[in-house]
Protein backbone atom coordinates (compact mmCIF):
# COMPACT_ATOMS: atom_id res chain seq x y z
CA UNK A 1 0.00 0.00 0.00
CA UNK A 2 2.82 2.39 0.87
CA UNK A 3 4.52 1.68 -2.44
CA UNK A 4 1.29 2.41 -4.33
CA UNK A 5 0.88 5.72 -2.48
CA UNK A 6 4.50 6.67 -3.22
CA UNK A 7 3.96 5.60 -6.81
CA UNK A 8 0.94 7.85 -7.38
CA UNK A 9 2.36 10.70 -5.33
CA UNK A 10 5.31 10.85 -7.70
CA UNK A 11 3.01 11.00 -10.71
CA UNK A 12 0.87 13.73 -9.15
CA UNK A 13 4.02 15.66 -8.24
CA UNK A 14 5.14 15.54 -11.85
CA UNK A 15 1.83 16.83 -13.06
CA UNK A 16 1.76 19.58 -10.47
CA UNK A 17 4.67 20.96 -12.48
CA UNK A 18 2.44 20.98 -15.57
CA UNK A 19 -0.32 22.60 -13.54
CA UNK A 20 2.12 25.30 -12.45
CA UNK A 21 3.07 25.84 -16.07
CA UNK A 22 -0.62 26.29 -16.84
CA UNK A 23 -0.85 29.03 -14.20
CA UNK A 24 2.35 30.92 -15.01
CA UNK A 25 2.73 30.19 -18.72
CA UNK A 26 0.47 30.81 -21.72
CA UNK A 27 -2.18 28.17 -22.35
CA UNK A 28 -0.81 27.14 -25.79
CA UNK A 29 2.58 26.42 -24.18
CA UNK A 30 1.01 24.15 -21.54
CA UNK A 31 -1.15 22.35 -24.12
CA UNK A 32 1.84 21.73 -26.37
CA UNK A 33 3.85 20.29 -23.49
CA UNK A 34 1.11 17.85 -22.47
CA UNK A 35 0.49 16.62 -26.03
CA UNK A 36 4.21 16.36 -26.80
CA UNK A 37 4.80 14.36 -23.62
CA UNK A 38 2.08 11.90 -24.70
CA UNK A 39 3.69 11.71 -28.14
CA UNK A 40 7.09 10.90 -26.62
CA UNK A 41 5.77 8.25 -24.19
CA UNK A 42 5.50 5.66 -26.95
CA UNK A 43 9.02 6.30 -28.25
CA UNK A 44 10.35 6.27 -24.69
CA UNK A 45 8.73 2.89 -24.01
CA UNK A 46 10.08 1.36 -27.22
CA UNK A 47 13.62 2.64 -26.69
CA UNK A 48 13.87 2.27 -22.93
CA UNK A 49 12.04 -1.01 -22.40
CA UNK A 50 12.36 -2.96 -25.65
CA UNK A 51 15.51 -1.42 -27.12
CA UNK A 52 13.94 -0.29 -30.40
CA UNK A 53 14.81 3.17 -31.68
CA UNK A 54 12.11 4.40 -34.05
CA UNK A 55 12.40 7.26 -36.53
CA UNK A 56 8.93 6.50 -37.86
CA UNK A 57 6.82 7.96 -35.06
CA UNK A 58 5.44 10.71 -37.34
CA UNK A 59 3.79 7.98 -39.42
CA UNK A 60 1.83 6.65 -36.43
CA UNK A 61 1.12 10.23 -35.34
CA UNK A 62 -0.39 10.84 -38.78
CA UNK A 63 -2.52 7.69 -38.58
CA UNK A 64 -4.29 8.97 -35.49
CA UNK A 65 -4.47 12.56 -36.73
CA UNK A 66 -5.87 11.71 -40.16
CA UNK A 67 -8.35 9.14 -38.84
CA UNK A 68 -9.72 11.86 -36.55
CA UNK A 69 -9.60 14.45 -39.33
CA UNK A 70 -11.41 12.26 -41.86
CA UNK A 71 -14.25 11.66 -39.44
CA UNK A 72 -14.61 15.32 -38.47
CA UNK A 73 -14.24 16.65 -42.02
CA UNK A 74 -16.37 14.15 -43.93
CA UNK A 75 -18.69 12.33 -41.54
CA UNK A 76 -19.28 13.67 -38.02
CA UNK A 77 -18.78 16.49 -35.56
CA UNK A 78 -18.14 14.90 -32.15
CA UNK A 79 -14.48 15.38 -31.13
CA UNK A 80 -14.61 12.56 -28.56
CA UNK A 81 -15.67 10.09 -31.24
CA UNK A 82 -12.95 11.47 -33.48
CA UNK A 83 -10.32 10.73 -30.83
CA UNK A 84 -11.71 7.23 -30.32
CA UNK A 85 -11.51 6.52 -34.06
CA UNK A 86 -7.95 7.83 -34.15
CA UNK A 87 -6.89 5.51 -31.35
CA UNK A 88 -8.64 2.53 -32.97
CA UNK A 89 -6.97 3.28 -36.31
CA UNK A 90 -3.59 3.41 -34.60
CA UNK A 91 -4.21 0.11 -32.83
CA UNK A 92 -5.35 -1.66 -36.02
CA UNK A 93 -2.50 -0.37 -38.19
CA UNK A 94 0.20 -1.19 -35.65
CA UNK A 95 -1.34 -4.60 -34.96
CA UNK A 96 -1.18 -5.47 -38.67
CA UNK A 97 2.35 -4.27 -39.43
CA UNK A 98 3.84 -5.13 -36.03
CA UNK A 99 4.73 -8.79 -36.72
CA UNK A 100 6.81 -7.74 -39.74
CA UNK A 101 8.60 -4.82 -38.11
CA UNK A 102 9.49 -6.30 -34.71
CA UNK A 103 11.34 -9.22 -36.31
CA UNK A 104 14.04 -6.78 -37.40
CA UNK A 105 17.14 -5.76 -35.49
CA UNK A 106 17.10 -2.34 -33.86
CA UNK A 107 19.06 -0.59 -36.66
CA UNK A 108 16.90 -2.06 -39.43
CA UNK A 109 13.81 -1.37 -37.33
CA UNK A 110 14.77 2.32 -37.20
CA UNK A 111 15.32 2.51 -40.98
CA UNK A 112 12.11 0.67 -41.88
CA UNK A 113 10.09 2.97 -39.65
CA UNK A 114 11.75 6.00 -41.22
CA UNK A 115 10.83 4.63 -44.65
CA UNK A 116 7.24 4.22 -43.44
CA UNK A 117 7.18 7.88 -42.42
CA UNK A 118 8.39 8.90 -45.89
CA UNK A 119 5.76 6.70 -47.55
CA UNK A 120 3.02 8.11 -45.32
CA UNK A 121 4.12 11.66 -46.10
CA UNK A 122 3.90 11.22 -49.87
CA UNK A 123 0.65 9.27 -49.60
CA UNK A 124 -0.99 12.16 -47.77
CA UNK A 125 0.63 14.88 -49.88
CA UNK A 126 0.39 13.40 -53.40
CA UNK A 127 -1.30 10.03 -53.82
CA UNK A 128 -4.38 10.72 -51.69
CA UNK A 129 -4.45 14.46 -52.36
CA UNK A 130 -8.08 14.35 -53.49
CA UNK A 131 -9.07 13.12 -50.04
CA UNK A 132 -6.46 14.84 -47.88
CA UNK A 133 -6.41 18.11 -49.90
CA UNK A 134 -2.64 17.81 -50.14
CA UNK A 135 -0.60 20.64 -48.63
CA UNK A 136 -3.77 22.68 -48.04
CA UNK A 137 -4.80 20.13 -45.41
CA UNK A 138 -8.16 19.41 -43.83
CA UNK A 139 -9.76 22.25 -41.84
CA UNK A 140 -12.51 21.21 -39.46
CA UNK A 141 -12.23 23.51 -36.45
CA UNK A 142 -15.63 25.09 -37.09
CA UNK A 143 -17.25 21.71 -37.74
CA UNK A 144 -16.63 20.37 -34.24
CA UNK A 145 -19.60 20.70 -31.91
CA UNK A 146 -19.51 21.63 -28.25
CA UNK A 147 -19.78 18.63 -25.94
CA UNK A 148 -21.24 18.24 -22.49
CA UNK A 149 -18.79 18.05 -19.62
CA UNK A 150 -15.44 19.11 -21.04
CA UNK A 151 -15.81 21.08 -24.25
CA UNK A 152 -12.79 20.17 -26.36
CA UNK A 153 -13.36 23.13 -28.68
CA UNK A 154 -12.26 25.44 -25.85
CA UNK A 155 -8.47 25.46 -25.24
CA UNK A 156 -8.79 25.69 -21.45
CA UNK A 157 -11.10 22.70 -21.19
CA UNK A 158 -9.06 20.83 -23.78
CA UNK A 159 -6.04 21.24 -21.48
CA UNK A 160 -7.95 19.62 -18.61
CA UNK A 161 -8.91 16.68 -20.84
CA UNK A 162 -5.37 16.22 -22.20
CA UNK A 163 -4.01 16.55 -18.67
CA UNK A 164 -6.26 13.73 -17.40
CA UNK A 165 -5.41 11.53 -20.41
CA UNK A 166 -1.68 12.06 -19.85
CA UNK A 167 -2.04 11.29 -16.14
CA UNK A 168 -3.85 8.03 -16.95
CA UNK A 169 -1.14 7.07 -19.43
CA UNK A 170 1.62 7.80 -16.91
CA UNK A 171 -0.14 5.50 -14.45
CA UNK A 172 -0.56 2.83 -17.13
CA UNK A 173 3.11 2.84 -18.13
CA UNK A 174 4.16 2.80 -14.49
CA UNK A 175 1.90 -0.19 -13.97
CA UNK A 176 3.51 -1.96 -16.94
CA UNK A 177 6.94 -1.43 -15.37
CA UNK A 178 5.78 -3.29 -12.25
CA UNK A 179 4.28 -6.28 -14.09
CA UNK A 180 5.80 -9.51 -15.38
CA UNK A 181 5.26 -8.19 -18.90
CA UNK A 182 7.39 -5.14 -18.12
CA UNK A 183 10.15 -7.40 -16.85
CA UNK A 184 9.86 -9.50 -20.02
CA UNK A 185 10.26 -6.36 -22.15
CA UNK A 186 13.53 -5.54 -20.40
CA UNK A 187 14.63 -9.18 -20.62
CA UNK A 188 14.02 -9.42 -24.36
CA UNK A 189 16.05 -6.24 -24.78
CA UNK A 190 19.02 -7.75 -22.89
CA UNK A 191 18.97 -11.47 -23.62
CA UNK A 192 16.53 -13.11 -26.05
CA UNK A 193 17.80 -16.62 -25.41
CA UNK A 194 16.96 -16.48 -21.70
CA UNK A 195 13.46 -15.20 -22.45
CA UNK A 196 12.95 -18.08 -24.88
CA UNK A 197 14.33 -20.53 -22.29
CA UNK A 198 11.75 -19.31 -19.76
CA UNK A 199 8.98 -20.12 -22.22
CA UNK A 200 8.09 -16.62 -23.41
CA UNK A 201 7.88 -15.50 -27.02
CA UNK A 202 10.17 -12.60 -27.94
CA UNK A 203 8.00 -11.89 -30.97
CA UNK A 204 4.79 -11.59 -28.96
CA UNK A 205 6.43 -9.43 -26.29
CA UNK A 206 7.79 -7.00 -28.88
CA UNK A 207 4.60 -7.08 -30.93
CA UNK A 208 2.48 -6.05 -27.95
CA UNK A 209 5.00 -3.36 -26.99
CA UNK A 210 4.91 -2.07 -30.56
CA UNK A 211 1.11 -1.85 -30.50
CA UNK A 212 0.98 -0.18 -27.07
CA UNK A 213 3.66 2.39 -27.89
CA UNK A 214 2.40 3.40 -31.31
CA UNK A 215 -1.26 3.45 -30.29
CA UNK A 216 -0.16 6.01 -27.71
CA UNK A 217 1.49 7.94 -30.53
CA UNK A 218 -1.74 7.76 -32.57
CA UNK A 219 -3.61 9.14 -29.54
CA UNK A 220 -1.22 12.11 -29.51
CA UNK A 221 -1.96 12.62 -33.22
CA UNK A 222 -5.70 12.69 -32.50
CA UNK A 223 -5.16 15.27 -29.76
CA UNK A 224 -3.08 17.41 -32.10
CA UNK A 225 -5.88 17.25 -34.68
CA UNK A 226 -8.55 18.28 -32.17
CA UNK A 227 -6.46 21.04 -30.65
CA UNK A 228 -5.49 22.71 -33.94
CA UNK A 229 -8.65 21.80 -35.86
CA UNK A 230 -6.42 21.17 -38.85
CA UNK A 231 -4.26 18.36 -40.25
CA UNK A 232 -1.77 18.50 -43.13
CA UNK A 233 0.97 16.17 -44.44
CA UNK A 234 3.49 18.24 -42.47
CA UNK A 235 2.53 16.25 -39.37
CA UNK A 236 4.30 13.21 -40.84
CA UNK A 237 7.17 15.09 -42.47
CA UNK A 238 10.37 12.98 -42.42
CA UNK A 239 12.48 15.98 -41.36
CA UNK A 240 10.70 15.87 -37.96
CA UNK A 241 11.30 12.13 -37.57
CA UNK A 242 14.06 12.60 -34.99
CA UNK A 243 12.04 14.90 -32.71
CA UNK A 244 10.52 12.24 -30.41
CA UNK A 245 13.87 10.45 -30.15
CA UNK A 246 15.61 13.72 -29.26
CA UNK A 247 13.02 14.56 -26.60
CA UNK A 248 13.28 11.01 -25.21
CA UNK A 249 17.05 11.28 -24.82
CA UNK A 250 16.80 14.80 -23.39
CA UNK A 251 14.34 13.70 -20.72
CA UNK A 252 15.91 10.34 -19.93
CA UNK A 253 15.49 7.05 -21.78
CA UNK A 254 13.22 4.53 -20.06
CA UNK A 255 12.28 6.84 -17.18
CA UNK A 256 8.71 7.57 -16.15
CA UNK A 257 9.12 11.35 -16.02
CA UNK A 258 11.54 11.60 -18.94
CA UNK A 259 8.86 12.44 -21.56
CA UNK A 260 7.46 15.24 -19.40
CA UNK A 261 10.86 16.74 -18.54
CA UNK A 262 12.07 16.39 -22.12
CA UNK A 263 8.88 17.98 -23.48
CA UNK A 264 9.26 20.96 -21.12
CA UNK A 265 12.93 21.43 -22.09
CA UNK A 266 12.37 21.00 -25.83
CA UNK A 267 9.26 23.19 -26.02
CA UNK A 268 10.86 25.80 -23.80
CA UNK A 269 13.95 26.05 -26.00
CA UNK A 270 11.83 26.14 -29.14
CA UNK A 271 9.50 28.87 -27.89
CA UNK A 272 12.02 30.98 -25.99
CA UNK A 273 15.26 30.63 -27.97
CA UNK A 274 13.51 30.89 -31.35
CA UNK A 275 12.54 34.46 -30.47
CA UNK A 276 16.19 35.40 -30.14
CA UNK A 277 18.03 32.95 -32.41
CA UNK A 278 16.67 31.56 -35.66
CA UNK A 279 18.70 28.33 -35.53
CA UNK A 280 17.58 27.30 -32.04
CA UNK A 281 18.07 23.63 -32.94
CA UNK A 282 21.83 24.20 -32.51
CA UNK A 283 21.39 24.46 -28.74
CA UNK A 284 19.19 21.36 -28.66
CA UNK A 285 21.89 19.45 -30.55
CA UNK A 286 24.63 20.77 -28.26
CA UNK A 287 22.66 19.73 -25.16
CA UNK A 288 21.98 16.32 -26.69
CA UNK A 289 25.69 15.73 -27.41
CA UNK A 290 26.58 16.82 -23.88
CA UNK A 291 24.03 14.39 -22.38
CA UNK A 292 25.35 11.50 -24.47
CA UNK A 293 28.99 12.21 -23.60
CA UNK A 294 28.15 12.59 -19.92
CA UNK A 295 26.97 8.99 -19.71
CA UNK A 296 23.65 8.99 -21.56
CA UNK A 297 21.84 10.41 -18.54
CA UNK A 298 18.86 12.55 -19.44
CA UNK A 299 17.74 15.65 -17.63
CA UNK A 300 15.49 13.67 -15.30
CA UNK A 301 18.27 11.20 -14.33
CA UNK A 302 20.61 14.11 -13.61
CA UNK A 303 17.98 15.94 -11.57
CA UNK A 304 17.14 12.77 -9.65
CA UNK A 305 20.79 12.25 -8.72
CA UNK A 306 21.03 15.84 -7.48
CA UNK A 307 17.88 15.46 -5.37
CA UNK A 308 19.05 12.19 -3.86
CA UNK A 309 22.53 13.45 -2.93
CA UNK A 310 21.48 15.44 0.18
CA UNK A 311 19.59 12.42 1.52
CA UNK A 312 22.59 10.17 0.96
CA UNK A 313 24.82 12.66 2.75
CA UNK A 314 22.33 13.01 5.62
CA UNK A 315 22.14 9.24 6.05
CA UNK A 316 25.91 8.67 5.88
CA UNK A 317 27.56 7.83 9.24
CA UNK A 318 30.09 10.36 10.54
CA UNK A 319 33.77 9.57 10.14
CA UNK A 320 36.87 11.57 11.13
CA UNK A 321 37.54 12.34 7.46
CA UNK A 322 33.97 13.58 6.73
Amino acid sequence: MRRVLRWWSGIFLAFLVVGALRVFMPLPFANEIVILSIYVMGCNFLLGRVGFISFGQPAYLAVGAYATAFYLFYFGQNPYLGILLGVLAGAVVTFLIGPFFVRLRSDYFALVNLALAVIMYYLMEKVLARITHGDNGLWFLTRMTSTSGLDLTRPGQFFVFAFVVALALWGFYKYLDETIYGACCLATKVNEDKVRFLGYSNLHIRWLAFVIANTTTALAGSLYAIYFGFVSPEITSPHRAADPVVVTILGGVGTLYGPLVGAIAYTGMKDVLSRVIVNWEFFVGFLLVFIMLAGERGLWDTLEQVLRRPRRIAGRPWTPNS
